[in-house]
């Protein structure tokens, strides 16, 4: 008995499995056994041998049997960046700056901002602290100017207060308070604030969160601004609201 098998292409392989004749049953059914497994090694070798050639020859996965798998059906490939500190990853326009604002969480989890995609002030960077933390921007470029943060609950406000006078023309002031920021926030503070297009810094209360974008010289009031209430019914944490955030494209200083 003989079996053999021989495929042809690119390259050929051949494979035969030889028996000998018996004169007895019981050999014989125990020697088409054995051919018969040896067939099947032979038609595998084969099998593989085709598709090694196939991937070498052609260059690419794709063409193995369409019976091979690699990832499951519900694994999705994504060429996007997954969130991170500053968000997901936003791209603005050429006469625009992207940002990420987060207020604080109660008094654990600091404030924290971004600035084209870029933190430049948070935990990571050792800037960030209690009270309001700001960033100074030059409102053509974008480039960061300042950072810093203020104790406006038990500190001196009178550095924060000059802060805000030196202020050129043309910067991007953004905020974002942590833990308590309105207990000494005063009102010549509130109206340097509010100068700067600040809507609700006159209503800042007792460990409320907020967060504000907003630039000197600027006419009316910023869209760039948000503001949590402390509410003992309604807040997230004990005695804090939840933490808030912005992100988005500021539109860049035109004279």
């Amino acid at each position: 008995m003989c079996v053999y098998i021989c495929v042809t292409g690119r390259g050929s392989v051949c494979c035969s499995v030889r028996g000998k004749r018996s004169t007895m049953k019981r050999a014989a059914r125990r020697g088409s056994v054995v051919l018969w497994l040896m067939a099947v090694a032979c038609v595998i070798v084969v099998v593989v041998y085709l598709q090694q050639s196939n991937v070498s020859s052609e260059g690419g996965w794709h063409k193995l049997p369409k019976l091979i798998n690699f990832f499951p059906r519900e694994a999705k490939i994504s060429s996007k960046r997954s969130a991170g500190v500053c968000g997901t990853p936003r791209e603005c326009p050429a006469h625009e700056i992207s940002f990420y604002i987060h207020s604080g969480a109660a008094n654990v989890v600091p404030a924290a901002i971004c600035v084209q995609n870029k933190l430049v002030l948070g935990t990571a960077l050792n800037n960030a602290g209690g009270g309001i933390n700001i960033v100074i921007l030059n409102g053509k470029t974008g480039e960061v100017l300042k950072t810093d943060h203020y104790d406006t609950y038990s500190g001196d406000v009178k550095p924060f207060i000059e802060l805000l006078k030196s202020i050129e023309t043309g910067s991007i002031v953004i905020m974002a308070s942590y833990d308590e920021a309105s207990t000494k926030l005063n009102d010549e503070l509130k109206n340097l604030i509010a100068e700067l297009g600040s809507s609700h810094i006159h209503s800042l209360g007792y460990r409320d969160n907020w967060v504000f974008i907003g630039g000197k010289g600027v006419t009316g009031k910023s869209t760039f601004e948000k503001h949590m209430k402390s509410d003992s019914a309604t807040n997230k944490y004990d005695g804090w609201p939840e933490m808030i955030g912005l992100e988005g494209c500021v539109p860049k200083y035109l004279e």
